[in-house]
């Protein structure tokens, strides 16, 4: 039987699919149309759905190439230390404000050409890092490249808007899986590459890429979402809008605060995993710990069932046993020096745990309001942002003054924060068995475009 909490977003989503005509084309092998009367319903393939994830991983994984190249980086253009640290803090600061400022136009626009237009203005952002030649233009070309990188969750919009509302959540879970992928294999990926052909490879590679998905992308997208005509507002009107959403649903609220915690404990690990490593009894080298990414994707793809679990109205549990399994994962993290294999452990149990809450927690704000699906998604991934940076700032801080233990104790309860409030918030009162949740009326009409009062 369904969580009643989560079907509250799942009839809301029925209920405006089942009024909506979808439409439009696509490129050969990406998809089927079909007809009826006269009017084409774009069917999501399988293939089309790798391609999305494949896409999310490629655009995010420039958000954090850099961070093992950063002391080549400053040799090669003689940046201080202050100046070299600088360049993650500006990419993580244009990828928050482009996911309040640029995802949410996908709402008013054809997502096809915006997405195509962002990776194009990627690739030119990428082509000015690889070939910057001073400390000015590296910085400019790294908040370009994070500002563009948001482009991943315009993807994720889409892909959640051409998926039937049965199968959302399974196709969320694919595409989500890419990002995540990406996040834990840019690192490792980049390290190898400028160890073969130095950093400015890294970036003309992904330029190369990022090209070429561009022209891929054009071809077999629809020129349309299935699901709902484009919003008419203005572009104040429609980030007062994404503002208005939050204050209005209660359940948009819930799932960034889960956001924000998971992604503060997902932050905490990797961010100071590499200091206990680099040091007694194990002195790794930088590719062995960026390495350690492989195992983290071992969990990130297994979460992918909690999208199916979310179609059939699990969402709540699936929270929950997640949250649980977080909170379980620091305990065998605490034994990293002394036991690899205790690491091993928890880092799949952590990544499995946090990409089950965030393939959920999209799947469910998306429901709310299919139409104003790129500033709910946008909007969440702004307390992502936050939560990612409360747990470097934190962690690395930490460690330096109270060592590993404090670190993953932090890390634990961000984790039972979670559960503790996934346990106190229970269903609204007058969600009972059959009854139809409405959205509310204000944010509603605010969604599709009506005149803010």
């Amino acid at each position: 039987m369904p969580d009643c909490d989560e079907a509250l977003s799942q009839q809301t989503d029925a209920g405006t699919d089942a009024g909506t005509e979808a439409g439009a084309g696509a490129g050969a092998g990406a998809g089927t149309e079909l007809r009826s009367g006269e009017s084409p319903a774009f069917v999501l393939s399988r293939g089309l759905v790798l391609l999305f994830a494949v896409a999310c991983g490629a655009a995010v994984a420039n958000v954090y190439f850099s961070q093992p190249l950063l002391v080549t980086m400053g040799h090669d253009l003689g940046m201080s230390p202050a100046l070299v640290g600088s360049v993650v803090t500006l990419t993580q600061a244009g990828y928050g404000l482009g996911l309040f400022f640029l995802v949410p136009l996908g709402d008013v626009t054809d997502r096809r050409r915006l997405i195509v237009a962002q990776l194009l203005l990627l690739v030119v952002a990428l082509t000015v890092v690889a070939a910057a030649r001073t400390a000015v233009i590296l910085l400019a070309g790294m908040a370009a490249t994070g500002l563009l990188a948001v482009v991943t969750q315009t993807l994720v919009a889409f892909a959640a808007s051409l998926a039937p509302p049965a199968g959302r959540g399974r196709v969320v879970g694919l595409v989500t899986s890419g990002v995540v992928t990406g996040i834990l294999l840019a690192r490792t990926a980049s390290g190898l590459l400028a160890d073969l052909a130095g950093w400015r490879s890294v970036y003309l590679a992904s330029a190369s890429l990022t090209a070429l998905l561009a022209l891929v992308l054009y071809r077999v997208l629809p020129r349309h979402s299935s699901d709902v005509a484009p919003a008419t507002l203005s572009y104040g009107q429609l980030l007062r809008s994404t503002i208005t959403l939050f204050a209005r649903e209660r359940l948009l609220r819930l799932r960034a605060l889960f956001g924000l915690l998971i992604f503060a404990a997902f932050s905490t690990l990797w961010s100071s995993v590499a200091l206990p490593l680099s040091e007694a009894p194990y002195f790794l080298s930088h590719s062995a710990i960026g390495a350690l990414g492989l195992i983290g994707v071992v969990g990130a793809l297994a979460a992918t069932v909690a999208g199916r679990l979310n179609d059939r109205g699990h969402s709540r549990r699936t929270t929950g046993i997640a949250l649980a399994l977080l909170a379980a994962s620091w305990l065998p993290l605490a034994f990293t020096r002394s036991s690899l294999w205790a690491l091993f452990a928890g880092v799949i149990l952590l990544d499995l745990a946090v990409q089950a809450v965030h393939v959920t927690n999209q799947s469910v704000i998306y429901a709310l309001h299919p139409d104003a699906g790129s500033r709910l998604i946008g909007g969440y991934m702004v307390f992502y942002s936050i939560g990612s940076a409360t747990g470097a700032i934190a962690a690395t801080s930490l460690y330096t003054v109270a060592g590993w233990g404090a670190v993953c104790a932090m890390g634990a309860a961000f984790s039972c924060l979670g559960l503790v409030l996934w346990a106190f918030t229970r269903p609204p009162s007058s969600c009972k068995p059959g009854t139809r949740h409405e959205p509310s009326a204000e944010a509603d009409h605010l969604s599709r475009g009506g005149p803010q009062p």
